[in-house]
């Protein structure tokens, strides 16, 4: 396994493909990169393993992957195709309680959402014990530093997050990401691996099409660009097709180790 490792747990928007009763040639597609579960990825490094987001598909993308640690859970947004995965972190803390990270106002959302176990009066065993860890700055797990990413998702505000280890800036993640600021653009320059939101050829109003994509990227020159967040406009093989070097659609299971290697 490389230094840092991200698997693509999911790859697609808040309804997956295919949608249910869509006839459309991508949600019938017999090309499994069109198969694509609620976005979400599990990152691997020699000393530890995490999942940003745990959407309605975690458990079945954990037993697709053969997923067997996870020693923390980051969260992007509290969207409910990016937590409603929640309860299947059971499975990775049975005798102890796992960290959870996220904004404050995520943080929020989780609580009241699954309040049986963040206000749990007692600590029923086999339940996710949440060890809340509020975002107020850059945070480690393990050598990696994860720096928030404040982007904005319309009206909703959320993080995506940089990864960095050793002073050297491996991976960025911006999903669900309409826009953001100069500040941010700086601070993911060069990175070696950028992971974007690409939902669609046409303008949507919270989330960045192809060409707001690849705009960005053309910006920040990282040494990979992936998009995700696809919906079912995009088929993989013909949109891979016209986009520029350098820039790939991810799919579910794809992984990627940086110092770049090739996707398995």
């Amino acid at each position: 396994m490389a230094e840092f490792q991200i698997t693509f747990l999911g790859t697609g928007t808040s309804q997956g493909i295919p949608m249910i009763g869509c006839d459309c040639p991508v949600c019938r597609s017999g090309d499994p990169r069109d198969t694509r579960s609620r976005s979400s990825i599990y990152v691997e490094t020699p000393e530890t393993a995490f999942v940003v987001d745990t959407g309605p598909d975690f458990r079945a993308q954990c037993l697709r992957e053969e997923v067997r640690r996870v020693d923390a859970v980051v969260y992007t947004h509290s969207h409910t195709d990016h937590i409603l995965g929640f309860d299947d972190l059971r499975s990775f803390c049975f005798d102890r309680e796992m960290p959870v990270y996220a904004s404050p106002e995520t943080m929020a959302d989780l609580a009241r959402v699954f309040q049986f176990a963040f206000q749990a009066v007692e600590r029923v065993p086999g339940y996710v014990r949440p060890a809340p860890h509020p975002i107020s700055g850059p945070f480690r797990l393990g050598e990696t530093t994860l720096i928030p990413l404040p982007a904005e998702h319309g009206r909703t505000h959320l993080f995506g997050y940089l990864f960095q280890r050793e002073g050297r800036s491996l991976a960025a993640y911006l999903t669900d990401t309409k826009r953001v600021a100069p500040e941010v653009e700086r601070l993911i320059e060069g990175v070696d691996l950028l992971v974007l939101d690409g939902l669609r050829k046409r303008p949507h109003p919270t989330h960045m099409n192809i060409e707001e994509a690849l705009a960005l990227a053309g910006r920040v020159r990282p040494g990979q660009t992936w998009l995700t967040h696809l919906c079912h406009e995009l088929g993989h093989a013909e949109t891979e097709a016209e986009l520029p070097p350098g820039v790939r659609i991810a799919y579910d299971g794809l992984r990627l180790g940086v110092p770049a290697a090739a996707p398995v």
